[in-house]
C-alpha cells in the first residue's frame, strides 16, 4: 500500500522539470536553425563571395563594402556549431560571444552594402547578369541577394531570443549556467546596439528624403541632428475663412509647415516650400474634439508664445496617431538636457 505522501506533488520539482523542457526544446531549436543559418551563410560565401574574387567582376573595395564581415560570421558560426551537436552549449556560446563585435560591423555597413547593391546592379552588365545566374541556382530556393544580404542581422535576433530563453530554463546549479547567463546578456546586449544602428540609418534616410522635398530659406539644413517622427496632409483652420490643406513634416524638435509647390512648376514640381517651424519645446498640445471614436475626425490645438494653430483631419486615426507623435516630441523636449538629442522609434 503507497504511503500518504508518495503520489503528493512537489511544486518545486515540476517547475524543474518544465524548465528543463523547454531547455530541452530551446537548445533543439538552436542547434537545427544554426544548422539552416551556416548553410545559408556558406552558400553566399561559395555561389557569391568566392566567385567574384575568382572572377573579378568586382573590384576589392565594391566587394568588401556589399558583404562586409560575412567571411568572418560564417567562420564563426563553423567554430559553433560542433559545440552546440556535442551539447556543450555554454563553452559554445560563450566563445561564440568574442565574435559578437563582427555583427556590429555588420550593421554598421549595412546601408552602404544596399546602396553598393543597387548601384552595381544598375550600372555593372557583368555584375547584373552574374548575380542574376547565382540566384537561378536551385540551392538558394528563388531568395534573390537583396533577401540574403540582411541574414546575419535577422539572426542575430535569433540568437537574442533563443540564448535568452536558454539561460532563463537553466536551473542555478547547473556548470553552464554562469556561461550561458553572459552570453545572454552579452547577445541582448549587441542586438540592442545593432538595433540603435539601424534606426539611426533608417533615419538619415528619411532625412534625406524630406530634405530633398523641401526648399525655401527655413528649410536649409533643417533635417541635420533632428530625428523624423512623421509627415502628412492636415488642415489648417484660421480664424476666419476655409480650412487650407498643409503638408506638416514632425521631427524631434520643430514641427515644419508646408505648402506645396505648383503641379506645373518646371523645376520643382511635387516639392514643398517651407512656411513655418514651431518648436516643440515651446509647445502646448491639446485635442479639441476627436477624443472619442468616430468617422468624423478631429481638431488639434497647439499653442506656441507667438502663434497658435488649429489642425484638423477628417480621419479619427490619422489625428490621433499625430497626436501621439506630437505628444511624444513634446515629451523629449522636456527631457532633454544639454541639448542632447536621443533615439526615436520611427514606427510611430
Amino acid at each position: 500500500m503507497e504511503s500518504p505522501g508518495s503520489t503528493a506533488r512537489c511544486p518545486l520539482r515540476e517547475q524543474r522539470a518544465r524548465w528543463e523542457r523547454k531547455r530541452v526544446c530551446t537548445a533543439r531549436e538552436l542547434l537545427e536553425t544554426e544548422r539552416r543559418y551556416q548553410e545559408q551563410l556558406g552558400l553566399v560565401a561559395t555561389y557569391f563571395l568566392g566567385i567574384l574574387k575568382a572572377k573579378g567582376t568586382l573590384r576589392p573595395p565594391e566587394r568588401q563594402t556589399l558583404f562586409g564581415t560575412w567571411e568572418s560570421i560564417y567562420a564563426a558560426s563553423l567554430e559553433l556549431l560542433p559545440y552546440l551537436e556535442e551539447g556543450h552549449w555554454g563553452p559554445g556560446l560563450e566563445g561564440f560571444c568574442s565574435h559578437l563585435e563582427l555583427y556590429t560591423q555588420f550593421a554598421a555597413n549595412a546601408e552602404s552594402s544596399q546602396t553598393t547593391l543597387q548601384e552595381q546592379l544598375k550600372k555593372n552588365k557583368r555584375f547584373r547578369r552574374f548575380v542574376r545566374l547565382q540566384e537561378g541556382r536551385p540551392e538558394f530556393g528563388g531568395l534573390q541577394l537583396q533577401d540574403l544580404l540582411p541574414l546575419p542581422l535577422q539572426r542575430l535576433q535569433q540568437y537574442e531570443n533563443l540564448v535568452v530563453a536558454l539561460a532563463e530554463n537553466t536551473v542555478p546549479n547547473s556548470p553552464d549556467y554562469q556561461q550561458l547567463t553572459r552570453a545572454a546578456r552579452l547577445v541582448s546586449e549587441t542586438a540592442q546596439g545593432v538595433h540603435t544602428i539601424g534606426q539611426s540609418q533608417k533615419n538619415a534616410q528619411h532625412l534625406r528624403r524630406v530634405q530633398a522635398l523641401l526648399s525655401g530659406r527655413k528649410a536649409k539644413g533643417l533635417t541635420s541632428g533632428r530625428w523624423f517622427l512623421r509627415q502628412g496632409w492636415l488642415l489648417v483652420v484660421p480664424p476666419t475663412g476655409e480650412p487650407r490643406p498643409r503638408m506638416f513634416f514632425l521631427f524631434s524638435d520643430v514641427l515644419l509647415m508646408a505648402k506645396p509647390r505648383p503641379p506645373l512648376h518646371l523645376l520643382k514640381s511635387g516639392t514643398f516650400v517651407c512656411r513655418a517651424l514651431y518648436p516643440m519645446s515651446q509647445c502646448q498640445l491639446n485635442r479639441v474634439f476627436g477624443h472619442s471614436g468616430g468617422t468624423c475626425g478631429g481638431l488639434l490645438s497647439l499653442s506656441f508664445p507667438d502663434e497658435k494653430l488649429l489642425l484638423m483631419s477628417t480621419d479619427h486615426e490619422e489625428l490621433s496617431r499625430w497626436y501621439h507623435s506630437l505628444t511624444v516630441a513634446i515629451r523629449s523636449q522636456k527631457r532633454q538636457t544639454h541639448g542632447r538629442v536621443q533615439p526615436f522609434d520611427t514606427a510611430t
